[in-house]
């Protein structure tokens, strides 16, 4: 169950347009770009509250609930992000996208902090639990990730990488895997009401990867091991 929006603590607000590049033929928002909102969101947030290292947040897992209907191209999106909870070097940011008021996607993503030079993970700093404990409440979050490996008889696919795949740090950006969603799951299944993505590593720009295909759940795996998983549900 994802937290509400909090009465007291901080908030922050932002809108946009849904625009070409964001939409798929039918004009619904594409997941992929839903996760390029967030990470946004998420980027201004920090640095609007000035918060030391802004851009040193690795995620490790996304949850979204989405309404049957979506965002659709030129709706003017509303979204309203929080922290939902924290622990010792993680916190979850809680976003939701509104159009007219009403959440369409909610989504709850756990963000490690890392240090920025040896990119291992470190305490979340005074500052962030001044700015953002209010709005956490003192729930805690755990990091552990849960997803099963993909059974060893099912069949892989290439999943090519182009260099739009990748972003400032060089590796391919956390929005692709829902790309990859879109083009298995989605293709195949439908819009799910639940969706869960696991970052288990980066994938990087040389790496061979493939796509693998479960009813109900997809992995992305490069070097014989999983990068990414996700799983839908109802």
């Amino acid at each position: 169950m994802l937290v509400p929006v909090p009465a007291s603590g901080r908030t922050y607000r932002a809108s946009r347009r849904v625009r070409l590049g964001d939409v798929r033929p039918s004009g619904r928002l594409r997941l992929d770009a839903l996760a390029r909102y967030l990470q946004d969101v998420a980027n201004d947030d920090a640095t609007d509250a000035g918060l030391p290292n802004a851009m040193g947040w690795v995620v490790r897992r996304v949850v979204l609930e989405l309404a049957p209907r979506l965002p659709s191209f030129r709706d003017q999106v509303e979204l309203v992000t929080f922290c939902g909870g924290t622990g010792s070097r993680w916190a979850e940011r809680r976003t939701d996208v509104c159009v007219g008021g009403e959440p369409l996607a909610r989504a709850a993503a756990l963000w490690v902090y890392v240090d920025p030079v040896r990119g291992r993970p470190v305490p979340l700093p005074p500052e962030f639990l001044e700015l953002y404990g209010e709005a956490a409440a003192g729930r805690t979050v755990a990091v552990r990730l849960r997803h099963d490996p993909p059974p060893a008889d099912t069949d892989q696919r290439p999943w090519p990488l182009r260099a739009t795949d990748l972003d400032l740090l060089g590796h391919v950006n956390n929005a692709i895997a829902l790309a990859a969603v879109e083009d298995s799951l989605i293709r195949h299944e439908g819009l799910p009401q639940h969706l869960e993505i696991e970052y288990r590593d980066a994938i990087e720009p040389d790496d061979d990867t493939q796509l693998v295909r479960a009813p109900g759940h997809m992995w992305l795996i490069s070097g014989g091991r999983v990068r990414v998983s996700a799983r839908a549900g109802s």
